[in-house]
């Protein structure tokens, strides 16, 4: 829960960076080079993260980790580029939402093929009933808002990013079990990341046709990276033992609650509709975790 809250911060932060500079992508790449440098510091700069970061490159020699194990932060770049893009239109209640639906259709599918440490979790009744929870909460909160036909491409776009969470959380948990740290984990997701920027910074730039806004001078707008690492190395940790549907529809009750707070805070009210998805995702987490007694 933790962990979603941060996840409802930092979309705040890229998103309000993103608009400021008019640039979505870039805004994503300075919140990933500060996460780049601030995981630098602490990994290679211990024992235990040398340590974690030779296991990582034995597991692949031996194939014990495949290369494609390593690519969760490909993932974490379309999101981060989906918060910068949207965030500022949509609101974080509404984007949360569109995050929260493609997060419980993926997380069905990851945990099902075994993506993730924890192996196969077969797809039962209350888990199917969540997910469909989840993703029914999209159209419920879309429904009033996204009348224009621009905003319903922007909510597109973060339910695509919400299945790319899904994916991530399972192989950076892999990485991180194998690596015995979840820094590591995170150091490679943010390095992946960063890479795949850099790809698409210049293809944007050709797409655009113009240079960014200028630098905000608003401090706080550059700290999206630093919660990014923390989101991160808690997903990696948690991964393993909760799967990455219950991982992921519990850490949903922080991004709901945090994300209904920044935009009460903010310019944006959340409509009624928005509340009533936020009850139908607290219902999904419910119905995915609790499980039957002994005797039913």
């Amino acid at each position: 829960m933790v962990g979603g809250v941060g996840l409802a911060v930092q979309a705040r932060l890229n998103g309000g960076l993103g608009a400021s500079l008019g640039d979505g992508v870039v805004a994503s790449m300075i919140s990933t080079g500060s996460g780049i440098l601030v995981l630098l510091a602490i990994v290679p700069g211990s024992r235990v993260g040398r340590r974690a970061l030779a296991q990582l490159r034995e597991a692949l020699r031996v194939q014990a980790l495949r290369w494609w194990q390593c690519l969760g932060g490909v993932a974490g770049a379309l999101y981060v580029v989906s918060q910068g893009v949207s965030v500022s239109a949509l609101g974080v209640g509404v984007f949360t939402v569109a995050v929260v639906g493609g997060t419980s259709a993926g997380s069905l599918a990851v945990d099902r093929a075994g993506l993730g440490p924890g192996g196969v979790r077969v797809i039962t009744v209350r888990r199917l009933i969540g997910a469909a929870a989840g993703v029914s909460a999209v159209a419920i909160a879309g429904h009033d808002q996204l009348a224009g036909h621009s905003k319903i491409a922007l909510l597109v776009l973060p339910l695509i990013a919400g299945l790319g969470l899904a994916l991530q959380s399972a192989l950076n948990g892999r990485v991180g079990a194998v690596a015995g740290s979840p820094w590591a984990a995170a150091l490679v997701n943010f390095v992946v990341a960063g890479c795949t920027l850099c790809i698409a910074l210049p293809i944007e730039f050709l797409i655009r046709g113009k240079t960014p806004g200028e630098l905000p001078t608003e401090p706080w707008l550059y700290c999206g990276g630093f919660v990014g690492v923390g989101v991160i190395a808690i997903a990696t940790s948690v991964v393993r033992t909760l799967g990455v549907l219950v991982f992921g529809l519990t850490s949903i009750a922080g991004q709901l609650l945090g994300a209904v707070l920044l935009d009460t805070l903010g310019a944006h009210r959340p409509p009624v509709t928005t509340w009533i998805a936020i009850a139908l995702t607290l219902g999904a987490v419910a119905i995915t975790m609790i499980r039957p007694s002994r005797a039913s």
